[in-house]
């Protein structure tokens, strides 16, 4: 006989989590986050300090446990466009990075963007890097090193561009723009 114990977070933890992460998104957006503080974050989140605590050691952690949340959701988006083509995955990418248009202007346009960047572009070369082909065809010859680099880059630079100039296009259009230009170059 097999017992399966499911772990269920009471529905208050959530909520108090939820509270939490939602606060400190909008103090990112308002502050810088060296200014912001744990009683910051429990006066807007309405929860007490203690709570806090008791899922995050600090704001770093918090931080730290919100960039990883993105990733991996980002992550599991491309598993689930692995069939598709990268316009088609783009527009996956770009429609999350609109439903959560707040924490990713407050990644990229703070002074946490270096920490966030840096896990975004490694994310982002990770997911290409089955894509580059330098045995053969446009690409024979060069660094796959390089044109990781090179095309990560260029990606995390557009999402970046995207949210500094605050959605200048649809989400679709620009997704679908990226798309066409790693078809044609990968």
């Amino acid at each position: 006989m097999v017992i399966t114990i499911v772990s269920v977070t009471d529905r208050r933890i959530l909520k108090s989590q939820e509270a939490i992460k939602s606060a400190f998104i909008k103090l990112m957006n308002e502050k810088p986050f060296d200014t912001i503080t744990m009683q910051d974050i429990s006066d807007h989140a309405n929860v007490g300090r203690r709570t806090i605590y008791h899922h995050y050691s600090d704001k770093f952690d918090l931080l730290d446990k919100l960039i990883e949340e993105h990733i991996d959701e980002l992550r599991r988006l491309c598993k689930e466009a692995s069939d598709l083509d990268f316009i088609e995955s783009n527009v996956l990418w770009f429609d999350y990075f609109e439903v959560h248009y707040s924490f990713f202007s407050a990644m990229l346009l703070s002074k946490g963007a270096p920490f966030f960047r840096n896990r975004f572009l490694a994310l982002v070369i990770e997911e290409l890097e089955d894509e580059v082909n330098v045995t053969e065809g446009k690409n024979k010859g060069l660094t796959k090193e390089v044109i990781l680099t090179f095309f990560g880059t260029a990606i995390v630079g557009i999402v970046e561009s995207y949210f500094t100039n605050g959605f200048p296009r649809q989400p679709h259009i620009v997704a679908e723009q990226v798309g066409i230009l790693l078809e044609r170059n990968l």
